[in-house]
């Protein structure tokens, strides 16, 4: 019986011996026997298994001395047949596979994705008295967005979609709804959750816009609105609910008469950041009440792990729809940034509005204390700016924006809390006076102006403590962010004078606080004073620290 032939080295030790070998063509591997009659080869550092494995599945490319294949490159073509294993091993696999073949991988060029046959609203199957209200609204053709979302929402199916900011989300899923609303006519049909009042209140305004002429009815449900207002509202039977999930959910526990047990579709827009902690409960609560037996949309501009388990969890066999990279930018956005000394940060700012004079403006800080601050500090230096934020009551907040998008002022500074989804028409500029801590955020402070194909201007003010969160931003982006530079000199004869407005808007906020605090004071005395004899309002007891 002839001996057993003798095993040959591994493919991943042939790969190993001749990465850094000069050549394009591996030399042979000789057998065993032959080895002692040559020369020993050269001295070579040596690749772990571990490591190679782990370059492809965590980083883009294998080290220098290795093999430089992308692993997006390699699992279309080898892991379609192997068996369901763990993910180190299917690459392992497709490297072996790989090396097995002689070490050429041929690098296929993505295929491009159909030319859209559909260039209007008609031809993606929408009726036509819908495509008259979407002319009515100035949409002329389906965006990208709505291209490849539509078709598949009337064909009924759970969508997940993700787009850039202003790349008409809205769109693709509110005229699916409406068009299987007027086939079906029923209250409470369908529910859209969002995180902000603003936004919910703006969606809504687009629901009733383009279901005008069917007589749609749509109520909002959002906090800092009078509850017996949106009780009455829910009394009407509405066709669409709009909310955030902590009013929703206070609704659905003490209102009578609502429920969402019938709901045919629910649509989770902002998705990821429906997912942070203070809608976590309320969002679970409610998703326990709806049917299972519903159709379900999920809208972001970002795709997070959150919004992943989410859609793992609420959403049956559904059709991605993406229709940008995961965290992009519109081409038509142009990006600059200033390397500004902490204490100046406000001559650079008033130097850039000087320079955008007239423009529409938004302006993004951290805290809401900064937003009336600044504002005071700038309309003392003459510009037309007001804020917005958290603090402030719907009414004020809707007043604020109501007066921007009327173009009463053109300059808005506001929180985060306006980041997400509004669109306000003819926004030109957007400054980050302070750098988002999430790097996901500024993806949404820029995305409020260059919508629609339109061209915007976004400026970052980045000081020495904030440079670290900027290079995270690039990072995210994928791309360098070109700085500009600007005659400090010239910025810093504006000094005295800003410091002067900013020290009265100081002054103006601590009276105001101080009148605040009097005017409580006040109303308490006034109902002791009314209160009648005998029955004045007790006063909390203190426990005596006197020792006996």
């Amino acid at each position: 019986m002839p001996p057993p032939p003798p095993c040959a080295p591994s493919s991943f030790s042939r790969r190993i011996t001749s990465a850094s070998a000069s050549g394009s063509t591996s030399p042979p591997i000789p057998h065993p026997t032959a080895a002692a009659t040559r020369s020993p080869p050269p001295a070579r550092t040596r690749i772990p298994r571990r490591a190679r494995i782990a370059a492809l599945v965590h980083g883009p490319h294998l080290p220098a001395a290795a093999l430089d294949l992308s692993l997006p490159e390699l699992l279309p073509d080898h892991l379609v047949l192997c068996p369901p294993k763990s993910k180190t091993t299917l690459v392992a696999m497709a490297v072996d596979k790989v090396l097995d073949s002689g070490g050429e991988v041929q690098r296929s060029e993505p295929e491009p994705e159909p030319a859209s046959e559909a260039s209007t609203f008609a031809e993606l199957g929408i009726f036509p008295e819908l495509v008259e209200a979407c002319d009515a609204m100035g949409w002329k053709k389906p965006t990208k967005i709505q291209e490849g979302v539509i078709p598949h929402a009337l064909k009924g199916r759970d969508l997940i979609g993700l787009g850039q900011t202003g790349s008409g989300k809205t769109g693709a899923f509110a005229l699916p709804i409406i068009q299987a609303l007027i086939e079906h006519r029923k209250p409470f049909f369908a529910c859209v959750m969002l995180p902000t009042r603003e936004l919910a209140i703006q969606i809504a305004e687009q629901f009733e816009a383009l279901g005008s002429a069917i007589g749609l009815v749509c109520s909002v449900l959002v906090g800092g609105v009078d509850r017996m207002q949106q009780v009455l509202s829910i009394a009407k039977r509405p066709h669409i609910v709009v909310g955030t999930p902590g009013r929703l959910l206070d609704h659905l526990k003490d209102t009578k008469g609502f429920s969402l047990t019938k709901v045919k579709y629910l649509v989770l827009d902002e998705a990821d950041k429906l997912l942070n902690l203070e809608f976590k409960e309320s969002l679970d609560e409610i998703l326990n009440v709806v049917p299972k037996e519903r159709i379900t949309y999920l809208f972001s501009a970002t795709m997070t792990k959150k919004v992943s388990k989410l859609q793992r969890a609420c959403l049956r066999n559904p059709v991605k729809v993406e229709v940008c990279s995961k965290y992009s930018i519109v081409d038509t956005l142009k990006h600059e940034w200033y390397l500004v000394p902490a204490d100046y940060k406000d001559c650079y700012l008033v130097h850039v509005l000087n320079e955008f004079l007239g423009s529409m403006t938004m302006i993004f800080v951290r805290t809401c204390e900064s937003t009336r601050l600044l504002a005071l500090t700038l309309r003392n230096l003459g510009f037309k700016a007001l804020s917005i934020s958290g603090q402030m009551s719907q009414d004020k907040r809707l007043g604020a924006l109501n007066k921007f998008k009327a173009k009463e002022f053109n300059i808005l500074i506001c929180t985060d809390v306006a980041s997400r989804g509004l669109d306000i028409q003819g926004v030109d500029v957007v400054i980050n006076y302070d750098i988002p801590m999430n790097s996901k955020d500024y993806v949404h402070r820029v995305g409020r102006t260059a919508r629609a194909g339109q061209s915007g201007y976004a400026v970052s003010l980045v000081n020495q403590f904030e440079a670290l969160w900027f290079k995270m931003i690039e990072a995210l982006l994928g791309k360098k962010i070109p700085v500009r530079k600007a005659d400090a000199d010239e910025i810093l004869i504006l000094r005295e004078r800003i410091s002067d407005s900013k020290r009265i808007a100081l002054t103006k906020l601590k009276e105001d606080g101080g009148h605040k605090k009097r005017r409580r004071a006040d109303d308490e005395d006034e109902e002791e004073e009314d209160a009648p004899r005998g029955r004045r309002k007790p006063r909390p007891f203190k426990k005596s620290t006197r020792r006996r």
